[in-house]
């Protein structure tokens, strides 16, 4: 495993030996007082124990954490049964420690590029604290407010807006006063935002300046039961298109509104732990957004969970919040961070760090600024990452590149076997660390499977475990985590402590849990963070989600999964990608794009399959840079769109997927054998690919319908 990861370097074969001796060396000389002073001794024992186990010897018997083996846990403090206990617990324990944190903006400048186009770049300053004392009493004012214009317990108010301190106040004002949050990802497309806003017939959307411009005034005249809308980042420029009956408001005002307002009139609401705390829409990948219901109990079963797995989280962490709060990920995360005492700083995708699209040059991103010590990640960000270092290393001199080289591959070694190498962190890996500002000690990754190769990579150079886990929305974004000391790649981990696992046979796909060596089969999870279903679709509910005779829920996956022997789960196919070839052979289009992902070549990659024909093609979203480069030393010039419309650069670019297939051991019926290179990349804006960067295969196959029938169309000689 580790050798194929390795990195290739060129250097004299005598000097080579030479180099390996001295490591051999300091290897010897090192080990000795590094294995008496350090606890990773501890480590390595705890990488190898076991971490769940069946309850039963029967197969498809359900798997738990060794920590909750015979009862399941589901609440972080006594009787903290819902989620406005839990916040006024965690305010009372740490009043006038910070809770929130948001960057003032010092200059906003346009920046002409030489193509004409023009791009905001932000000057950012320092850090602004709101602390928990500050947050609970805004929360209070915002949902006394939100009642004096009229909002009922127990009914739907829309959150769609970008991830802020904002996002959270009025998240915790509704749990407060047992408002159920329908959230929204801010990049959904118009007619999804219609749906979701309709379905659950809001009369009240929170939001921001930008997004009520750009997304909420062209559909709003859809929505007929809106009445008000809240921004929550001041007043905007009036607009004069408002449809009759509609008010828009200042968080601020209503938050005034809520400060006047009179509580002895009226006795509050509080939610019980059944009660739907959030209604979540999932960007699914086929066909329009569901709504998840999730209860008080499903959420605080979810995060006692994740925080279990977080070794000695607390006031001393800082964590970056940048993804959207309306991914489950996101908020079980700052929710598990505002419950332990850490600090959330906010960021955005774009703002993230020096390099991103919105820094000046010159002036500083937010990972530099706040020097997080914990940070989530979708692998899309991660591959981002990762690809961005390996070009640098390409463009060093031939010495440092070498370097930098036998460092990563002498760590790489180091970390299989459970050692850690202090001097190779310090002196080579320092700069890599400080591109996330140099304090991350875990990373945790969800979303999507994260590739061996990027995983091991950001072990190696972010010098930090990387904790990867498995949920879904469904979930309360709870399933498996990996342990911190668990340096295996490709597996999610073991059951968490609120939930168990049992894999389902299914027949279809030739999984069944009496497989050798590992079972195998549909994952099925089970808890009391399995949430309450899909808002108004009992059909759908009733197919995703089943209770056995002890009252337990179960949510059916539709994920494949296999055990290993220390309990760990690894994600093995999905049920939709599975495609039976003409000839009989199934295809796993994920297993393809998965061993095709992370060429240098390939940015984003959809493999398809038709069961009337017997090969597979794809679309490739290919690498700019190095596209460029492949055509120029193929002598091939013309513009971007003629590089990738042209049959020879396809050809061409066939014959590098063609060998990473091999070498990542496709069979050959897997083997893409014709592709069309798209010059535009797939991003949530074109609907191509949800918010965490999945493909939607149902939008890219009728995207590319056209190429489906030229590549099908003519026989493959």
């Amino acid at each position: 495993q580790a050798a194929k990861m390795k990195l290739k370097h060129n250097i004299n074969p005598v000097l080579l030996q030479l180099i390996n001796f001295i490591i051999l060396v300091y290897s010897l000389v090192t080990y000795i007082p590094w294995y008496i002073l350090s606890g990773s001794r501890q480590a390595i024992e705890k990488a190898k124990q076991v971490k769940a186990r069946p309850v039963n010897n029967k197969p498809g018997g359900a798997y738990r954490s060794v920590n909750s083996l015979h009862c399941l846990a589901s609440v972080l403090y006594p009787g903290c049964d819902t989620l406005d206990k839990v916040f006024k617990y965690a305010k009372t324990k740490f009043k006038d420690k910070k809770l929130l944190g948001t960057r003032e903006i010092l200059k906003e400048e346009d920046e002409i590029q030489p193509s004409g186009k023009v791009f905001k770049k932000v000057i950012l300053g320092k850090y602004t604290w709101l602390s928990y004392e500050d947050v609970y009493i805004k929360a209070v004012n915002f949902g006394n407010g939100l009642a004096v214009l009229g909002q009922q317990p127990k009914t739907n108010i829309a959150i769609f807006c970008e991830t802020r301190a904002e996002w959270m106040i009025a998240a915790q004002a509704c749990f407060m006063c047992s408002y159920q949050l329908v959230t929204l990802y801010a990049t959904l497309g118009g007619p999804a935002i219609v749906h979701g806003l309709n379905e659950t017939e809001v009369t009240t959307i929170i939001t921001s300046k930008e997004l009520m411009q750009t997304k909420l005034k062209e559909i709003i005249s859809q929505v007929p039961l809106l009445r008000h809308i809240i921004t929550v980042d001041g007043k905007p420029t009036t607009w004069s298109e408002f449809p009759k009956g509609v008010i828009v408001h200042t968080m601020a005002s209503v938050q005034a509104m809520g400060a006047k307002a009179d509580p002895g009139n009226k006795q509050q609401a509080r939610p019980v732990p059944s009660d739907i705390a959030v209604i979540m829409y999932t960007s699914g990948s086929t066909g329009v957004p569901k709504g998840v219901m999730i209860s008080h109990c499903n959420i605080i079963a979810g995060i006692t969970g994740m925080a279990e797995r977080i070794p000695n989280l607390g006031e001393k962490d800082i964590y970056i919040g940048y993804l959207p709060l309306a991914h489950v990920l996101e908020l079980s995360a700052e929710l598990v961070c505002l419950s332990h005492g850490c600090p959330i700083g906010y960021s955005s995708p774009q703002t993230l760090a020096d390099q991103s699209s919105k820094i000046k040059k010159g002036s500083k991103g937010d990972v530099t600024t706040l020097k997080p010590t914990l940070m989530a990640a979708v692998p899309e960000i991660m591959d981002r990452i990762y690809k961005n270092v390996m070009n640098k290393v390409n463009e060093m001199t031939p010495f440092q590149r070498n370097l930098f080289i036998l460092a990563y591959n002498y760590k790489m070694e180091q970390i299989s076997k459970g050692y850690t190498t202090p001097l190779c962190d310090s002196l080579i890996f320092r700069k890599v660390r400080m591109l996330l500002g140099g304090k991350i000690r875990i990373l945790l990754c969800g979303g999507a499977p994260l590739s061996a190769a990027t995983q091991r990579f950001m072990n190696i150079c972010f010098c930090c475990p990387v904790g990867q886990g498995y949920g879904l929305t469904e979930s309360a974004g709870a399933g498996t985590i990996t342990e911190v000391w668990d340096y295996t790649t490709g597996r999610v981990g073991a059951p968490l402590v609120c939930c168990e696992i049992k894999l389902m046979n299914w027949e279809e796909g030739g999984y069944y849990n009496t497989d050798k060596p590992y079972p195998r089969g549909e994952i099925l999870i089970g808890g009391q963070n399995v949430t309450v279903g899909y808002y108004k679709n009992e059909v759908r509910t009733k197919k995703d989600f089943t209770v056995d005779e002890n009252g337990q829920r179960w949510l059916h996956t539709g994920d494949i999964g296999e055990f290993h022997p220390d309990g760990c789960l690894k994600i093995i196919d999905r049920k939709k990608d599975l495609v039976k070839l003409q000839a009989g052979e199934y295809v796993s289009l994920g297993k393809v794009e998965a061993a095709l992902k992370n060429l240098p070549l390939v940015d984003n990659i959809c493999a398809y399959a038709s069961s009337f024909h017997s090969y597979v093609i794809g679309f490739v979203v290919p690498n700019q840079k190095e596209l460029a480069e492949l055509a120029r030393k193929k002598g091939f010039k013309g513009s971007w769109e003629e590089i990738c419309n042209s049959p020879e650069m396809e050809k061409e670019v066939l014959k590098v997927l063609a060998e990473a297939a091999m070498a990542a051991n496709l069979e050959k019926f897997e083997i893409p054998v014709k592709i069309r290179l798209s010059p535009d990349p797939w991003t949530p804006e074109t609907g191509l690919v949800t918010d965490a960067f999945k493909l939607k295969r149902k939008e890219l196959t009728a995207y590319y319908q056209t190429d489906i029938d030229r590549m099908y169309g003519k026989n493959v000689k």
